[in-house]
């Protein structure tokens, strides 16, 4: 499906629900598996989620989660420690490029038997699930946290708990932090001193009703489009103004190009409140990559250059991230280069008109880009990837007053 993105005003005014975060919503499944007492509320409509939820409930020996990069790190740990069951994970072309060693290798140090079906290192992989019993673990610190996550989730079942190693520089700390936070909300007992991350055994959790904060990664996208306007007034519900999700960093980031945030209750409403903006926006992403896209995509639209480092983990993505970005924002008439972790975008007021944007099965590629459509008319090619994390955002770009048509070629 091909979307035609148009519009014939800058002034955006609207309400809109978005739906609950995605990796709060596949942490605690994870954990509603272990413990089956948790009851959730607000819970990701992603597919990932989807995704994530059936493989649990499931008892297939081949699990096959297609995309979804979340699940399969998680659900390596899960069926690793599940004692007497087996099963294939696998899932897309793209999920058997993506790495999986490094997790893998940290799961064998704790005794877990996983072998490769195909490629070493890729999925698709075997799994026999084990009683496990040794509790210290060495991984490397730069690597995707999603892999920390997975061992510290399921820590609290295992008999000894969890000692984590982490060596050199942690990426993506608030994830980390994010996950260790949700273990404590059930009263499982953690510390993160240094580079040690540990988690204590428990076998039972209280009764508790546990409510998804709604998704700061589909929000960057409102903040882009308040940005790109004249006049904005958009409220989403519901966001925490103290929040467990790293993407919150976008108040400070957006509030540099014009943008403030404004808390009542679950409410944050988005204001456009000046055309003030930066000549170059330097940003150091290591802890926030996923915003990455959007962010370069409003310095595009604003005229204004960027520099963005702290980038590594998006080669690993749905796609290379940053060579897609390189690859598209260049039709668009951008002067951009990219190197392994970093993006630098020059300054420029030219902006081509109807460029098919390529999404490369990468839902951030589609809905990053559309924002653009307050400067040019845009079209996303397979703009139903979107899908994957936020499957109203189409519909909710029309509450905007956006015309949203698709189009045969």
């Amino acid at each position: 499906m091909n979307l035609l993105l148009q519009t014939s005003h800058s002034n955006l005014q609207a309400q809109i629900a978005v739906t609950g975060s995605k990796s709060e919503t596949n942490r605690l499944l994870l954990l509603q598996a272990l413990f089956p007492n948790i009851t959730l509320a607000n819970t990701s409509n992603s597919d990932d989620s989807e995704v994530m939820q059936k493989a649990l409930k499931g008892n297939e020996e081949i699990v096959d989660i297609h995309h979804a990069g979340t699940a399969m790190r998680f659900l390596t740990a899960y069926f690793a420690v599940n004692e007497g069951r087996e099963v294939v994970l696998t899932g897309s072309q793209r999920m058997t490029e993506r790495p999986i060693k490094v997790l893998v290798e940290a799961l064998e140090q704790l005794g877990a038997k996983i072998s490769y079906e195909k490629e070493a290192g890729y999925p698709p992989i075997r799994i026999k699930g084990q009683k496990i019993t040794a509790s210290k673990v060495t991984i490397p610190a730069n690597v995707s946290s999603q892999y920390i996550s997975a061992l510290l989730l399921v820590a609290p079942k295992l008999e000894n708990g969890i000692e984590i190693t982490l060596v050199g520089e942690i990426t993506s700390v608030p994830y980390i932090k994010m996950t260790l936070a949700l273990l404590n909300d059930l009263d499982i007992k953690t510390s993160f001193e240094g580079n040690v991350i540990t988690v204590y055994p428990k076998q039972e959790v209280e009764s508790k009703v546990m409510t998804v904060e709604s998704d700061w990664s589909s929000a960057s996208y409102f903040f882009s489009l308040a940005a790109l306007a004249e006049n904005a007034t958009i409220s989403l519900t519901s966001y925490k103004e103290t929040s467990l999700q790293g993407d919150s960093a976008l108040v400070e980031i957006y509030k540099q190009m014009g943008v403030e945030t404004h808390f009542d209750g679950n409410k944050m409403t988005l204001v456009k409140q000046s055309n003030f903006k930066p000549e170059t926006l330097n940003l150091e992403l290591n802890n926030t990559p996923d915003i990455a896209q959007t962010i370069v995509v409003t310095c595009l639209g604003l005229g204004i250059g960027c520099h963005l480092t702290g980038l590594h983990t998006l080669k690993i993505k749905e796609t290379d991230r940053l060579e897609a970005l390189r690859i598209e924002l260049t039709k668009l008439g951008a002067n951009i280069s990219v190197t392994n972790d970093s993006l630098t975008l020059v300054a420029s007021n030219e902006i081509n008109h109807n460029i098919k944007i390529a999404t490369y099965n990468d839902h951030r590629m589609a809905m990053a880009f559309a924002p653009l459509a307050l400067k040019v008319p845009i079209i996303i090619e397979n703009a139903e990837v979107v899908s994957k994390s936020y499957p109203d955002f189409w519909e909710d770009m029309k509450k905007l007053d956006f015309n949203v048509t698709e189009i045969t070629s």
